[in-house]
């Protein structure tokens, strides 16, 4: 008996989630792109030997994970763009066919003079694979699905944690859902019920740790569950980017369009229901009432976070904002005060500076603000150098300046810090810190886990937490937050969006 033949797979897709509000730039480099059998490294669920593995042909085109940050250059994008379509073209002229691709995208890009990027993207794919290809897109919650982009693809999923603790999840679930499908005879695309939803919040308003979003998340897998539907997915949007397909959405993927059109309708209406209860996910204030309230509390470590120029969501991570309050403060001025870390900010020359010094040495440098100086210019500091480390896969070289009772991470280039490990190897330690002030939104898990208590500081920059303030000029409108009236209800009907392989007419909405 003749096995059947095992489908072959491609893999694809950029990534970075961009702020428009950011003075920085995204070039090629940042995206630290992966070919070929690279890929499949790095994704333990197709490895061989494993079920996902092994059930299909897995070919790597070209994939690319930029840090958030400011907007992608055209150059960089074109690039980029062009090597997968040109890596695609290779893979479909060496294989018998092409049955599918793995669209690995976050959906938050913004490049220079285009919109809706990770569609247009796709466009250009399709244009070498067919139209017959079944595409699968896995993405980010805090990424944004136009109409396009719900067209072009045949399964489309996103995390359903914030912060993202089932990312690989995720991605796996979209490859198995693309794999169920290709193996499937007859092979039938899925029905997608799409709905929009007037909707633009930050995630550290809308992480599922706390209601509404964790109720609303909490029914994604009970959609998911009906008979008929494959997958369910709900987006929170992007709110650091002013393009019109900035919002929320609902998509639900399946073989019954009665199943996905009840599963998209709930879904939304629980999203909009909720609409005026979504609220920060931790108590929060400016950045001097942040610093009032730890130091009068018992509790240490106590954390901060420097939200507005979080690198996580899109910020430049340049800004030497917080740093200068805090240096400005008189309870850490001598050496006895207050342990604070802060982490932090990129100075390539005055970590050079330190490194020729060497650890013990007293300096006097200046770092920060050479991408973001809107709201303060570059920090000129002196103080003992605490600690150096070389080899960092982001910061490439790290220097802990101690300022007073101030410990202040300095970076060559920017660095989110998330782990426990990010501290501890640069002979800090946080568990004992008085206080921890880290770029970033709400804290990941092992931060989150570290923290006795925790306070949001609204601080400016390209990822400001008052939305309001930025200046948004093409978003779609009525929107909430900006609109606090809307004349009438929002349409939470679920859309049948065609077929990829069937053309889509009628007004963008």
């Amino acid at each position: 008996m003749r096995l059947p033949r095992r489908p072959v797979i491609a893999i694809a897709g950029l990534a970075c989630e961009t702020s428009t509000f950011s003075p920085a730039k995204t070039l090629a480099p940042a995206f630290h792109p992966k070919r070929g059998n690279e890929i499949i490294q790095k994704y333990a669920f197709i490895h061989p030997g494993t079920p996902l593995g092994e059930s299909a042909h897995w070919k790597g085109a070209l994939i690319g994970h930029a840090l958030p940050g400011g907007i992608v250059t055209r150059a960089a994008f074109e690039e980029l763009a062009a090597e997968i379509v040109e890596r695609l073209r290779d893979i479909v002229a060496a294989s018998a066919a092409v049955d599918g691709l793995w669209f690995d995208i976050h959906g938050a890009m913004c490049v220079k003079g285009l919109d809706d990027v990770e569609a247009e993207l796709l466009r250009r794919i399709r244009r070498v694979i067919g139209e017959d290809v079944i595409v699968s897109a896995s993405m980010d919650l805090h990424g944004n699905v136009s109409r396009e982009l719900a067209h072009q693809t045949d399964l489309i999923t996103c995390y359903r944690m914030a912060p993202h603790e089932d990312t690989m999840v995720t991605k796996e679930r979209s490859c198995r859902n693309l794999v169920d499908l290709l193996i499937q005879r007859p092979r039938q695309r899925p029905i997608k019920a799409w709905v929009p939803i007037p909707i633009l919040l930050p995630g550290e308003q809308t992480s599922t740790r706390v209601e509404p979003a964790k109720h609303i998340y909490a029914a994604v897998p009970q959609v998911e569950a009906l008979k008929g539907v494959v997958d369910a997915a709900i987006w929170v949007g992007y709110a650091w980017a002013d393009e019109p397909r900035n919002r929320g959405a609902v998509v639900v993927t399946g073989g019954k369009q009665e199943a996905v059109v009840e599963g998209a309708e709930k879904l939304a209406k629980l999203f909009w229901d909720a609409h005026e209860d979504f609220v920060f996910a931790a108590p929060h204030g400016s950045f001097k009432e942040c610093l009032d309230t730890a130091l009068a509390s018992t509790s240490r470590p106590y954390f901060i976070s420097d939200s507005g120029d979080n690198p996580t969501a899109g910020g430049s991570g340049d800004m030497t904002w917080g740093l200068t309050k805090l240096l400005a403060r008189p309870e850490f001025k001598d050496s006895a005060g207050p342990v604070v870390i802060y982490a932090s900010v990129p100075g390539p020359k005055a970590v050079q500076t330190a490194v020729e010094a060497g650890i013990g040495a007293t300096v006097t440098v200046t770092a920060g603000a050479d991408v973001d100086n809107i709201h303060a210019g570059p920090l000129t500091m002196t103080g003992r150098i605490h600690s150096i480390k070389h080899g960092d896969k982001d910061a490439v070289i790290e220097v802990v300046l101690q300022v007073g009772s101030v410990f202040a991470i300095l970076t060559k280039l920017r660095k989110p810090y998330h782990h426990e490990s990010d501290f501890t190897d640069l002979n800090l330690h946080p568990r004992s810190a008085d206080i921890v002030i880290v770029k970033i939104g709400y804290l990941e898990p092992e931060l989150y886990d570290m923290a006795k208590d925790w306070m949001l500081a609204l601080t400016p920059g390209g990822v400001d937490q008052d939305l309001e303030r930025l200046g948004y000029h093409r978003i779609r409108r009525p929107m909430w937050p900006f609109d606090k009236k809307f004349e009438k209800q929002p349409d939470l009907t679920a859309r049948i969006i065609p077929m990829s392989n069937e053309l889509l007419t009628g007004l963008d909405e």
